[in-house]
């Protein structure tokens, strides 16, 4: 299996372009593209030179090299952006889970060209890793006035099943299983999965690792409201304290 698949959904990526566009640009169905991308089908060789010579990309590193997309930067011709990228820094499209899409996304993940098609946000945010967006649904992980609440981001970084239990206990992720999206802190005990909420009136989900499909480590947040500027308890004390020993100064 070569890496041709792998590689022209990057260069999609990079430019922009959905299935249809990219498969319309070289006389392809966009089943044929998808199945290219999925790793289901590797194209004639007519295929494959005219996208090597569009994109002045080596045959050989479009078949036997998974390309990054610096290394993809590097080449000329019609791949370059229209304007030089300088130091600017690099936006990737991050696919959006929305509460529209979330039972779509639970049967569809792991399914390339599906993905490719989801609403994205575009972050400058590290290239070479791989990124999904959530939209909070509910106030599970709200607590008073604090927390994330409907319609904040969050924005997670995939986890592989092979460093599950190097997480530390506490981290915030967000987890599909075969029935749901679950955001929640995640507690690894016995070999159980214990997703919490802050919320206190929401018990706790116990997992194994068979019932997770995905996990993804929450890396950022937008929150869709402007943060609270009010003190805690704690800090209008620290405050008083300083008002007063400042009173007994003037004294």
């Amino acid at each position: 299996m070569s890496y041709f698949g792998k590689n022209i959904r990057k260069i999609r990526s990079l430019k922009s372009l959905s299935q249809q566009a990219f498969a319309e640009l070289f006389e392809l169905k966009r089943g044929t593209l998808g199945a290219y991308e999925e790793g289901r089908s590797e194209p004639k060789i007519e295929t494959l030179i005219k996208i090597a010579n569009y994109f002045s990309i080596p045959i050989d590193d479009l078949l036997t090299t998974e390309l990054t997309v610096n290394n993809l930067l590097k080449f000329k011709g019609n791949l370059t952006v229209e304007q030089d990228l300088g130091e600017q820094e690099l936006f990737i499209k991050v696919p959006c889970i929305t509460s529209l899409n979330q039972a779509d996304y639970i049967n569809y993940y792991n399914k390339d060209s599906y993905i490719q098609d989801l609403p994205f946000l575009s972050l400058p945010i590290n290239p070479d890793k791989q990124f999904r967006a959530y939209t909070v649904q509910n106030l599970e992980m709200s607590k008073n006035e604090l927390g994330m609440f409907p319609k904040d981001i969050a924005i997670g970084e995939w986890v592989p099943p092979t460093v599950y239990s190097k997480l530390n206990n506490g981290t915030l992720v967000f987890t599909v299983t075969d029935k749901h999206i679950i955001l929640r802190r995640l507690f690894i005990t016995n070999e159980s999965f214990v997703l919490r909420a802050e919320h206190k009136n929401v018990d706790d989900v116990v997992l194994s690792l068979k019932e997770i499909r995905e996990l993804w480590r929450v890396r950022y947040v937008f929150y869709h409201r402007l943060p609270e500027t009010n003190f805690n308890l704690e800090e209008k004390l620290f405050q008083l304290e300083k008002d007063f020993d400042r009173l007994k100064n003037d004294l």
